[in-house]
């Protein structure tokens, strides 16, 4: 450029003394050729072809297209990880679908089935659990079980009220009604036995709900364990309410106390050994059966008592024979599965890790340490041995699963079939956990996979104990209602009221009762806590059911002092300790669990009863089954070898990204100083034009005045 600009300045100077040829003016778009002796000025300013046209955009694109080279490889180099991920999230999801396939395999229960089978299904269905023995059993049903039925007498109306609207208590109760007679309904002579192990309580009426429709209404929302409908008899006084049990059997009859309003009394009371207001229509019943000619009572048609390991339901009277029978369907099915999921893993660890080479195409994992070491673990301990409870020593091969060339698994069904008909609990021991403890009041809870298979010494340094209140004196055997009939309990942190039945009882009775309302209240029940109720020379006790710290009962309310005394004396439960071969446990209740860290981490056993001291050992064994899922899980772990990659592609993306993140702020500085040096190029370009077409125009100018001298000099 500045070359051009000093060509120019030096060929006006040479035109300026004379020395110039004559010229004629030349197009603004003649070439420059740089020879002043054969061109005129004029042509030689306009035709060096550049100025204020300068394409800034295209060239600052060119350049800046060059400079995005390196993030072009960083998106490729994100693009490949990516592509591993992938294929790690598709082996990640095989293992899963392995382990899956192992849960059928993990209990020893799932190789245990058996089947039960009654020749008569009309008269009975049956199920069995793995502690049933197979054979034949003769069953008998006479008499199926019923509950009981009350209905009270008719009334005019569903919605006209009953009585006074005083505040009124009804209180159900349930128990065994014994010796006597029954005539249309009404039983003479008879005595009633409260079931304490049954539960009952109480309905308030008053003015807001005292009509028959409302009585109905308060029974049902109350769960009392009683059903309450209307019926329509069609006589004068047609509307009926009627009354039945939610349990059957012959230990659910009810006994309806009702105190306030003598019109609810005279509609609604009802002890079988005193006053009738109600007709029974249905009797309370149990199912009568003889199992190989031994006679049976259920208060349920469902049986679970008379053969062991077997539920009967009951559904007619009748004879039939039930047949029970090992069942090796699932366990086979269960088998077939997880060689089948092993096969799918190594088919899909095959593909993504494939070498390549040859016609072949190399896999997104191809020669990944990772992925070597998910098959050679899995490889490694379907090719060992377990050793069970008693020391004995198997391998997968034994019951027909073997390795072929390729590495996949095959099973042979008919050397399977032929074990688990043979000696089912051996296939069970071999996939499956067990544990054996040799002290019949201490119970195997559970154990991790990773626990080492083995014998655990078992110690219990203090058997736990259960949280208590005791009265301070003999209990006032009447219950008066609205006066110490209430009574608000905490059970194990479970806060509930009752409303005691009014009446006079013996202490054994009054027992029974405060035990049949804890048992029918239904706060206690949805939390799953409870206690029994006990007297000892008038004295009530309550205890929690539950063992341990939690394990709680304490008592206030009306009832409170007539029931237990000024003083009564609460005890709280205390936990289990003990250790587990030798290291502390921590106890639970009845249960001593290992400590986290420990080499017996997470074994548990409870110890249900006994004393403290030795009490013997717990053998355990794995089975197949629990160690390759926790192989499997821990692939998949925080600290497993299929997350340890992720993790790594993860953070390699981040990274990446984060650098492309970096030179895009580079590249943008970049493409601000080229553009702003092309501007200033162009500018100063166009400057220099401009003064190019000044000084042309100066030139001719100056050349037609010296052509006009020269002309008249001659």
């Amino acid at each position: 450029m500045s070359s051009t600009i000093s060509s120019s300045l030096a060929s006006l100077s040479t035109n300026a003394t004379g020395n110039a040829t004559t010229g004629s003016t030349a197009s603004a778009s003649t070439p420059n050729t740089g020879n002043l002796a054969n061109t005129s000025a004029q042509g030689t300013l306009a035709s060096a072809g550049i100025g204020s046209g300068l394409n800034v955009s295209q060239l600052v694109s060119q350049l800046m297209s060059v400079a995005q080279a390196p993030v072009t490889l960083y998106n490729q180099q994100i693009a490949s990880y990516q592509t591993e991920l992938s294929a790690y999230g598709q082996l990640s999801a095989a293992t899963y679908a392995f382990q899956t396939a192992l849960g059928g395999l993990t209990s020893a229960s799932g190789f245990q089935a058996l089947t039960a089978t009654p020749s008569n299904t009309t008269v009975m269905t049956a199920t069995a659990d793995q502690t049933a023995k197979p054979g034949n059993y003769a069953v008998n049903v006479s008499q199926l079980a019923q509950a009981q039925t009350l209905v009270a007498a008719g009334q005019t109306s569903t919605s006209a009220a009953i009585g006074t609207g005083a505040s009124t208590q009804i209180s159900f109760q349930f128990g065994a009604i014994s010796g006597g007679s029954v005539t249309n309904g009404t039983y003479s002579g008879a005595a009633f036995t409260q079931d304490s192990t049954k539960g009952g309580g109480s309905v308030t009426i008053d003015s807001s709900n005292n009509s028959l429709q409302g009585i109905a209404d308060a029974i049902n929302k109350a769960g009392v364990g009683v059903t309450a409908s209307l019926v329509n008899d069609g006589s004068g006084t047609p509307w009926r309410l009627s009354l039945s049990s939610t349990q059957s059997g012959a230990h659910s009859a009810m006994k309806i106390s009702v105190s306030g309003d003598p019109a609810l009394q005279s509609l609604l009371g009802e002890d079988p050994a005193g006053t009738q207001n109600l007709t029974q229509t249905q009797a309370a019943q149990s199912a009568a059966l003889t199992v190989n000619g031994l006679a049976i009572n259920s208060d349920s048609n469902s049986v679970s008592q008379a053969i062991a390991g077997v539920k009967l339901n009951l559904t007619g009277t009748g004879a039939s024979t039930v047949t029970v029978a090992q069942d090796n369907s699932a366990a086979t099915t269960n088998v077939q599965a997880f060689v089948q999921a092993y096969n799918t893993l190594q088919s899909t660890v095959s593909t993504l890790a494939a070498p390549g080479g040859g016609t072949g195409t190399a896999g997104p994992l191809a020669g990944q340490f990772n992925v070597e070491q998910v098959q050679t673990q899995l490889r490694r301990t379907l090719s060992g041995t377990m050793t069970d409870v008693n020391g004995n020593s198997g391998t997968l091969a034994d019951v027909g699963i073997t390795f072929q060339k390729d590495g996949s698994l095959a099973l042979d069904s008919t050397k399977l079939a032929s074990v688990l008909s043979a000696n089912p609990g051996e296939v069970a021991s071999l996939f499956a956990q067990n544990a054996v403890a040799s002290d019949s009041g201490v119970k195997f809870v559970s154990a991790p996979p990773g626990a080492a298979a083995g014998k655990y010494a078992i110690t219990v340094g203090a058997m736990a104990t259960q949280g208590s209140l005791t009265g301070s004196a003999a209990a006032s055997t009447t219950i008066t209602a609205g006066s110490n009939d209430g009574l608000t309990l905490v059970i194990d942190g479970v806060t509930a009221s009752l409303t005691l039945p009014a009446g006079t009882y013996t202490p054994a009775t009054l027992a029974s009762a405060v035990q049949g309302a804890i048992n029918g209240n239904a706060t206690f029940s949805k939390a799953g806590v409870s206690a029994t109720v006990s007297q000892t020379n008038g004295v009530l006790g309550m205890t929690s059911t539950s063992y341990g710290g939690h394990s709680f009962v304490s008592a206030a309310g009306s009832a409170v002092t007539s029931l237990l005394g000024g003083a009564p004396a609460t005890k709280q439960g205390t936990d289990i300790s003990g250790t587990i071969n030798g290291l502390p446990a921590r106890g639970s209740g009845q249960t001593l669990i290992g400590l986290t860290g420990s080499s017996v981490d997470g074994i548990s056993v409870q110890v249900t009863s006994g004393s403290s001291g030795a009490r013997g050992s717990l053998a355990l064994s794995q089975g197949f089954a629990n160690v390759l899922n926790g192989l499997a899980g821990s692939f998949n772990g925080a600290a497993g070898l299929i997350t340890g990659a992720t993790n790594t592609l993860n953070s390699e993306i981040t990274s990446t990204n984060n650098e492309i993140t970096r030179v895009n702020q580079q590249l943008s500085l970049l493409q601000a100083t080229y553009t702003a040096q092309f501007t200033a190029l162009d500018t100063t370009i166009a400057s220099l034009n401009s003064t190019q077409s000044y000084l042309t125009g100066q030139f001719n100018s100056l050349a037609s005045t010296t052509s006009y001298i020269y002309s008249n000099a001659r």
